[in-house]
């Protein structure tokens, strides 16, 4: 009995783990595509070293056309490249140059990304350091109060 059961394992393991079923869902070019910003002059670039700077941004953008501004965004307290950046072309076939010529491109020893950078959200609108209105606080009771 016990040799039935061993034996009669594999099979209900190999029909568990089997693939043969599995149907994928079918995929499409608008599931496949990401959703890309629209052309501007304002490129965003990813894939940073921590060394890089923005002189070494600009300067390795400028091959491509003339660069009004690159900045590279790096933390507060260390100072450090947080690893993206953004560079302002002077015109739309500038970017586009500047998007063909680094995008996939080694820069100070990384791969780096370009592509053009999405506009800001505007910001939501809220009461900035305005006390809620009275019954609508959820926040934690004041001391002394439970």
């Amino acid at each position: 009995m016990a040799m039935r059961a061993a034996a009669a394992a594999p099979r209900s393991l190999r029909r568990l783990f089997s693939t043969s079923t599995f149907v994928p869902p079918p995929t499409t070019a608008a599931t496949q595509a990401k959703p890309s910003a629209e052309p501007s002059t304002n490129l965003f670039v990813s894939g940073l070293s921590k060394r890089t700077t923005s002189e070494g941004l600009h300067e390795a953008f400028s091959k491509f056309g003339e660069v009004v501004n690159a900045r590279v965004v790096t933390d507060r307290v260390s100072g450090y490249s947080k690893g993206f950046g953004f560079v302002r072309y002077a015109t739309l076939e500038d970017a586009a140059n500047g998007i063909e010529g680094m995008d996939g491109k080694f820069l100070d020893g990384w791969v780096i990304f370009a592509e053009y950078a999405k506009p800001k959200a505007p910001p939501s609108p809220q009461n900035y350091g305005a006390p809620p209105p009275y019954g609508q606080n959820n926040g934690p009771p004041p001391y002394g109060r439970y």
